[in-house]
């Protein structure tokens, strides 16, 4: 764990260096390239052996997909307290996201012209949900019930079940979000499913949802032919607290990012070295008894940071510099602070707002931007799964009032049918 200090010669090279030392992206540009040419030349084929050889799983095309019966199942063996938790945290989702519904335009100008802006639901979603050592069924939440939301008609899901593994409120939370087509495939090869289709997965319209290296590589490669959410990273928070709060609070929430991931981020900004020496202390104290220790330990030392400030305004300098995916302000009055933060993908403000409560009952979505990308980047929302389709409806008078404007423009681009398509309609070309 590093600690830093605005105070001492040589802190504007440590803090880039802070910045920069998770930039270790794994190439794997090549063997997924591979495995998206072989799901699109051999589609199920492709997919059941692909599924064998990563995780160890026998499928073939009948067995791709869950059957009713299965996810019935599930539901069953899911316990009454955690399916009542999937309800509060669903219903709260979902009340924040139908919130971001936007409204169409329509008016008419002094021109005469009518113009307008539609809003319109995509057609089909793929939803990656993770597998293996982690998996999350409030991703599942927080990635189907905004497209619900927005009126997405098909959300296919596919979640890898390495050995044969199959966790039950993963498929309780595609349940309760309105999934029904989910299918027992993960990696590479199931993005390529999705983006470009076999005889049993039907290709969608955007990939939403994170992944390890493979997927988000597979990701970055079906661009195009796809949307994407985005080129998700190793989770990160910075924490902004005050001598106010309890060290071992602000501990734990460090180390709740830290334990996703030995990449993940945790850093501490303080305004007290004997508050930042004391929360350091309470890190260590917590690892000897955090079951994921061994990864949050690893994303501590390797990553975590302690930065001491001689005030607030140099913390939000700091802040937007970082422009992290979590940023919680644990400050008595966090409002002046907070409306000074440019960039930070989700903000949760006070000591009795851990960051924890916005990945699963917060009601704002969870998926957001990491790698300082939210200097120009959103988190997930209802506007991922709208489109927006521009229109206008030009009478006679409205195209005597613009059209020569028009005209004058496409002939000094020398485009002369652009000019003609107008001046035609003004009565100024001959037949």
């Amino acid at each position: 764990m590093k600690t830093l200090s605005t105070t001492e010669s040589g802190f504007e090279q440590q803090f880039e260096a802070l910045l920069a030392d998770r930039d270790t992206a794994q190439d794997v540009h090549a063997p997924v390239a591979a495995i998206i040419a072989d799901v699109r030349a051999r589609g199920d084929v492709a997919l059941c052996e692909l599924t064998a050889k990563y995780d160890r799983l026998t499928l073939t095309a009948d067995t791709l997909r869950f059957t009713e019966a299965e996810i019935d199942a599930a539901l069953a063996a899911v316990p009454a307290d955690l399916l009542a938790a999937l309800d509060l945290a669903a219903a709260r989702i979902e009340a924040f996201h139908r919130a971001q519904l936007p409204n169409d335009i329509c008016f008419t100008d002094a021109a005469g012209l009518t113009l307008g802006m539609r809003w319109g639901a995509l057609d089909a979603v793929g939803l990656y949900v993770p597998g293996g050592k982690a998996a999350y069924p409030s991703s599942v939440l927080m990635n189907a019930i905004p497209a619900r939301v927005a009126g997405v008609k098909r959300v296919a899901m596919v979640v890898p079940t390495p050995d044969g593994v199959v966790n039950n409120l993963v498929l309780a939370a595609a349940h309760r979000a309105g999934v029904s087509e989910i299918y027992r495939v993960g990696g590479a090869q199931a993005v390529a499913a999705l983006a470009y289709g076999t005889a049993t997965i039907a290709p969608v319209d955007r990939i939403v949802g994170p992944g390890n290296a493979y997927v988000a590589e597979a990701k970055r490669q079906v661009f195009g032919r796809v949307g994407i959410d985005s080129i998700a990273g190793p989770s990160e928070v910075l924490i902004l607290a005050d001598a106010s709060n309890d060290p071992r609070h602000i501990a734990v929430d460090l180390l709740a990012q830290a334990e996703h991931d030995e990449l993940a981020q945790a850093v501490l900004i303080t305004d007290d070295a004997g508050f930042g020496a004391r929360v350091a202390q309470a890190v260590e104290h917590e690892l000897l008894s955090l079951p994921r220790a061994a990864i949050a330990g690893a994303s501590w030392r390797d990553h975590g940071a302690v930065i001491v400030v001689r005030n607030w305004d140099e913390a939000v300098e700091l802040t937007n510099r970082i422009a992290p995916e979590h940023l919680e302000i644990m400050l008595p009055d966090p409002q002046p602070v907070f409306a000074c933060i440019r960039h930070a993908g989700a903000a949760f403000l006070g000591r009795f707002c851990p960051e924890a409560i916005g990945d699963y009952v917060g009601g704002p979505n969870h998926v957001l931007p990491t790698g300082r990308s939210a200097r120009f980047a959103s988190g997930l929302s209802v506007f991922d799964f709208l489109k927006r389709t521009t229109w206008i409806n030009a009478s006679e008078a409205g195209l005597q009032a613009v059209g020569p404007a028009a005209v004058a423009l496409a002939e000094a681009e020398g485009l002369q049918a652009h000019a003609r398509s107008v001046a035609i309609r003004l009565g100024n070309q001959p037949r």
